[in-house]
C-alpha cells in the first residue's frame, strides 16, 4: 500500500523466513541478531515519526502484526499500542491533553498483551470491566470516565501480574521482543492449524507468519475518529459497493469484538464525509493493483484515514462468481483469472439447497458429506417404504448401509442417511448422481430397522418422526431445520462459458434415466460417458421380470423372459438418445452379478423361518417358492464378487443377457435415425481382463445383432464397442486390447480397489480414516485419485493404447471424473473427456479449466 502512495503508517516487516527459523529452533527463542535489526528499524520509524519508543514527553507507540501469504483473518494474533507503561501513559496523557484516550490506550495494550503474549483468560478482564462499569453506572465502555479508565488499567496490570506470578513488562523493547514471538507463536495456534487444514492450506502455499511493527494511529482520541472494517465489494452477494463497519471513538478489536454495535460504513458520508471520500478513492486504487475484492481495516485519527492493511478478500461462491465476471467487464482481469479464483469446492454453494447460515442448532450426529445439500423429511427405513410415504410428503431413507436394489426408495426420498459406508459407497454414489443429499458413514447413529427406530445422539427417533440432513457438512438434526435455496445467476453461467472455451478436457455425464440425462444438458454435460443399464433393472417394473430371469430353470425360459425386458430397455435408450442428440452416449452392459438382484440370503432365512414358525410345512407352495430362492441364492453365492462372475464374464456364459441389451440399443439407434433425430451411442463392455473377450463378444453377440437388426429394419446401425479399463491386466495388455476396443473409460472406482488391493467398503470402513490422519496416505484414494499408482497404471494404458490405435479416444467414469485433482491428472496424462455425476458436470467443467491454465504447456 505504501508503494501505491496509500496513506499507511511507517513500519517495518519480520519475513516468513525468520518465523521458520524460529520454529526450527524449537519455537521459544528469537533468531540471533534479529532485535538488533529490530532496534535498526525502530530507529527508523522513530525518525520518521519524531518520536522515541519509552520517551515520557513524546512517546512512540506501535501495534505489532501477523501476515501470511495466504489470507487467515482473525486466526493469528495482534498486539495494539506496544510501548505503554507507567510512566509512557502519563505522557500520553499530557501529549494529547486526553487523559482518558490515554488510559483507555493504556487498558486495551495491558489486556491484549496479557492474553496474547502471556496467556492470561480472557474471562480475567472481561469479569473487571463488567465490575467497573457497574460501579460507575456504564453501559458501554465509551461510557467510562479517565478516572475509570485509569482504575480499569491499574486493576488489569495488577490481575496480569497475579495470573502469570510476574512483574509485567514495562520496558519498550523487551514488550516487543515478547509480542513477536507471541505472534510466531500464533501460527502453530490451534485455531491457526485448524484453519489451514479446513481450507487445505499446504506449507507450499503459506508457510510461517510475518511480523510487521507499524507506528499506532488511534481512532479512539475523540468524536473525529473512528476505527472500521471494509469490503471492497459485498462479500455476501458481490455487489459492486463498499461494504463495511466502523465505530467512532475506537480501536480496531471493538468492531470485530461486538462490544458495541458497529454502523454500516455509508453512515461516514454523514460523520466523516472527507475521510469518506478518501476511503473511496483508496477502494479504487485497491483493486487497480491487486486485480482482487479487498478485505481492508482503517483507522482515521482527527479526521485523516490510514490504512492498516489490506488482504483478498474471503467471499462466499456467490459473489465470488459476481465479481469475477464483473471484474472481467471492467477490464481488470482475464477470463483465465476469472476462472482460477472461482474454486471447484465453491460450486456445492451454488448448486444445493443447504441450511440457513442463519440457524445456529447445535447437530445431533455428524457423519460423512457424502453428496451436498440438505434435505428434511420423515424417517422411513425401507425401499418400498419410501415410495408409499414420499405420496404422502418428503422422506429421508434411513439404512445402516444401501444396496442397488434400494435405488427406488432413492427415487422417491428427499436424502438417504447410513450409519455405515464412505464417500464413495452406493448410497454416496447414487444420491450425487441424483443430486439428493446424502450423510453416510455416521457412526455414532444406530439403526434397527427391526423396531424401525434410530438413535441419533440422546435422541430415539421413529418412524415418521421428522429429521434433517446436511449432505455439504454431514450434520444430522432431530427435527425441522430452516432451509434456503442459494441463489442461481447468470454470473455462474458465465463463468462456465469461460471454462468451456479454455478447458480441453471434454465433460460428460454418468446418467440412467431420460430425467438425468435432461438434467445432465442443462448442467453443460457434452454427453454421457456412462450409462448403467444395472440401474434400469432395478426399476420397480423391471426387477420382477429379471429375478424370473434369474430364477429360470434353462436358456429358454431366461430368453422369454429377456424378451419381455426387451421393449422396456428399448424405450430407456430411445429416451435418452431422443434427450441427448445428437451427442453421444456410452451404454455399459450389464456389471454386477446376478445375485445382486435377489434377496439376501438372511432375508429369505426370515422369511422361511417365519413361515414355519405360522405352521407351514416346506411342501407347502409358500416355504417350496422361499426354499427355491435360497437353493439359488446359495447357487449364485461367491466368496468375492467384486472378482467374480460379472461384466464380460457374465456375457459370455451368458449371451442372451447381453444380446437384448445390445439389440434394444441397436433398435433403438435405428428408429432414432429412421425419425430423423441423428443419435451416437457407443457400447461399453465392463470388467475386460483380456483381448479375447472382446473379441469372442464382438463376433457372437454384437456383430450377430447388429447384422440381425440391420437386416430386419434396413438401417445401417453404427456404434462404436470399446471397454471398461478397470481392471489392471487391461491396463498392462492395453496395446493388445485397443486392437479391437475403440475407445476406453476408466473405472476407477474398481481400478483403485485392484491396484491397492483394497476393498472399498472394509477399507473405508476399517482403517482408511486412520491412515490418512497418519499420513501414510495423503487422501482417500477412493475419493481422490492415487497419482502414483492407479494415475500411473492409467498412463500406462493410454500410452500403450494409442500405439495399437493413434486415434484411441480415452475417458474416465468413475467417481472421480468429478473430483479436482484427478481432473487435472487426467488432463495431464491426455484423457479427451471425463464424465460425473450430473450435479457435479459444473464442478468438472469449472476443474478442466483449471487443469488447462495450470498446464498449458501440456495442452
Amino acid at each position: 500500500m505504501t508503494s501505491i502512495g496509500l496513506p499507511v503508517p511507517s513500519g517495518f516487516v519480520i519475513t516468513t523466513d525468520v518465523c521458520r527459523q524460529f520454529y526450527e529452533k524449537g519455537g521459544e527463542k528469537l533468531p540471533r541478531g534479529l532485535m538488533s535489526g529490530v532496534k535498526k528499524n525502530i530507529a527508523y520509524i522513530e525518525k520518521k515519526a519524531g518520536k522515541k519508543l519509552g520517551d515520557f514527553r513524546n512517546p512512540l507507540l506501535v501495534s505489532v502484526r501477523s501476515g501470511a501469504a495466504v489470507s487467515m483473518p482473525g486466526m493469528m494474533d495482534t498486539i495494539l499500542n506496544l510501548g505503554l507503561n507507567p510512566q509512557t501513559v502519563e505522557g500520553l496523557s499530557a501529549l494529547t491533553s486526553n487523559p482518558r484516550f490515554a488510559y483507555d490506550s493504556y487498558r486495551r495494550f495491558v489486556q491484549l498483551f496479557g492474553k496474547v503474549a502471556l496467556g492470561v483468560r480472557d474471562e480475567v478482564y472481561d469479569t473487571l470491566m463488567a465490575k467497573v462499569k457497574t460501579k460507575h453506572d456504564a453501559k458501554l465502555d465509551t461510557d467510562l470516565d479517565a478516572a475509570a479508565m485509569k482504575e480499569l488499567a491499574e486493576q488489569f496490570r495488577a490481575a496480569t501480574s497475579h495470573e502469570t506470578g510476574k512483574p509485567f513488562p514495562d520496558d519498550p523493547l523487551e514488550q516487543l521482543e515478547i509480542a513477536i514471538r507471541a505472534v510466531f507463536r500464533s501460527w502453530m495456534g490451534k485455531r491457526a492449524v485448524d484453519y489451514r487444514r479446513q481450507f487445505r492450506i499446504s506449507e507450499e502455499q503459506a508457510d510461517g507468519t510475518a511480523v510487521t511493527v507499524v507506528e499506532m494511529v488511534f481512532g479512539n482520541m475523540g468524536s473525529d475518529c473512528a476505527t472500521g472494517v471494509a469490503f471492497t465489494r459485498d462479500p455476501a452477494t458481490g455487489e459492486n459497493v463498499l461494504y463495511g463497519e466502523y465505530l467512532t471513538n475506537a480501536q480496531g478489536e471493538d468492531v470485530v469484538a461486538g462490544i458495541r454495535t458497529p454502523n454500516p460504513v455509508a453512515r461516514m458520508t454523514e460523520e466523516l464525509p472527507e475521510a469518506y471520500s478518501r476511503l473511496m478513492e483508496v477502494r479504487e486504487a485497491l483493486e487497480r493493483h491487486f486485480h482482487e475484492p479487498q478485505d481492508l481495516e482503517f483507522t482515521i485519527e482527527h479526521g485523516k484515514l490510514y490504512m492498516l492493511q489490506t488482504r483478498n478478500a474471503k467471499m462466499n461462491a456467490l459473489a465470488t462468481v459476481r465479481t469475477s465476471v464483473e471484474m472481467v467487464e471492467a477490464g481488470l482481469i482475464s477470463k483465465e483469472e476469472a476462472v482460477l479464483r472461482v474454486k471447484p469446492d465453491m460450486v456445492n454453494q451454488l448448486l444445493h439447497k443447504t441450511v440457513d447460515p442463519a440457524y445456529k442448532g447445535a447437530p445431533a450426529a455428524t457423519g460423512l458429506n457424502a453428496s451436498p445439500g440438505a434435505a428434511t423429511g420423515r424417517v422411513v427405513f425401507y425401499a418400498d417404504d419410501a415410495v408409499e410415504r414420499a405420496k404422502e410428503g418428503s422422506v429421508i431413507l434411513v439404512r445402516e448401509e444401501t444396496k442397488p436394489e434400494d435405488i427406488h426408495g432413492f427415487f422417491a426420498a428427499q436424502g438417504v442417511l447410513t450409519s455405515r459406508g464412505g464417500k464413495t459407497s452406493h448410497a454416496a454414489v447414487v444420491a450425487r448422481g441424483m443430486g439428493k443429499p446424502c450423510v453416510s458413514g455416521a457412526e455414532s447413529i444406530r439403526v434397527d430397522v427391526q423396531q424401525r427406530q434410530v438413535t441419533i445422539g440422546d435422541h430415539v427417533v421413529k418412524e415418521l418422526d421428522v429429521i434433517t440432513i446436511n449432505g455439504t457438512t454431514g450434520h444430522v438434526f432431530v427435527g425441522e431445520v430452516p432451509l434456503v435455496e442459494p441463489p442461481l445467476s447468470g454470473f455462474f453461467s458465465t463463468i462456465l462459458a469461460y471454462c468451456d472455451y479454455i478447458k480441453k478436457l471434454g465433460v460428460r455425464a454418468n446418467a440412467d434415466t431420460p430425467e438425468a440425462a435432461k438434467k445432465a444438458r442443462e448442467m453443460g454435460a457434452e454427453g454421457i460417458g456412462l450409462v448403467r443399464t444395472e440401474r434400469m433393472f432395478n426399476a420397480v417394473d423391471r426387477l420382477p421380470i429379471v429375478v424370473d430371469m434369474i430364477m429360470a430353470n434353462s436358456e429358454a425360459e431366461r430368453r422369454q423372459c429377456l424378451d419381455r425386458l426387451l421393449p422396456l430397455q428399448k424405450a430407456d435408450f430411445t429416451a435418452i438418445l431422443t434427450v441427448m442428440s445428437p451427442l453421444p452416449v456410452t451404454v455399459r452392459l450389464l456389471d454386477p452379478p446376478l445375485h445382486e438382484f435377489l434377496p439376501s440370503l438372511e432375508v429369505v432365512l426370515r422369511q422361511i423361518h417365519a413361515l414355519h414358525i405360522d405352521g407351514h410345512s416346506d411342501s407347502d407352495v409358500a416355504v417350496a417358492e422361499r426354499l427355491r430362492f435360497l437353493n439359488k441364492i446359495k447357487q449364485l453365492s461367491e466368496v468375492n464378487p467384486m472378482l467374480g462372475h460379472r461384466g464380460v464374464r457374465l456375457g459370455i456364459t451368458h449371451p442372451e443377457i447381453y444380446e437384448m441389451q445390445v439389440r434394444a440399443l441397436f433398435e433403438a439407434l435405428a428408429e432414432c435415425e429412421r425419425a430423423g433425430r441423428p443419435v451416437c451411442a457407443e457400447v461399453m463392455l465392463p470388467n475386460v481382463t483380456d483381448l479375447h473377450e472382446i473379441e469372442w463378444l464382438r463376433e457372437h453377440v454384437i456383430s450377430k445383432v447388429q447384422r440381425e437388426v440391420e437386416e430386419g429394419l434396413g438401417i445401417t446401425v453404427k456404434c462404436a464397442v470399446g471397454t471398461m479399463v478397470e481392471c489392471v491386466r487391461a491396463a498392462l495388455t492395453a496395446e493388445q486390447i485397443a486392437s479391437s476396443a475403440e475407445f476406453f473409460s476408466f473405472g476407477t472406482n474398481d481400478l483403485t480397489q485392484g491396484t491397492f488391493s483394497y476393498s472399498r467398503d472394509d477399507a473405508e470402513n476399517k482403517f482408511m480414516r486412520p491412515y490418512v490422519e497418519l499420513g501414510i496416505l495423503s487422501a482417500n484414494p477412493f475419493e481422490v485419485l492415487d497419482r502414483n499408482g492407479v494415475g500411473r497404471v492409467m498412463q500406462i494404458a493410454v500410452t500403450e493404447g494409442r500405439k495399437a490405435r493413434p486415434t484411441l479416444k480415452c475417458g474416465i467414469c468413475g467417481e472421480h471424473g468429478g473430483e479436482p485433482s484427478s481432473i487435472e491428472w487426467c488432463h495431464m496424462i491426455g484423457l479427451d473427456y471425463v464424465s460425473c455425476s450430473v450435479f457435479r458436470i459444473p464442478t468438472a467443467r469449472l476443474a478442466a479449466a483449471h487443469a488447462a491454465i495450470a498446464h498449458k504447456q501440456l495442452s
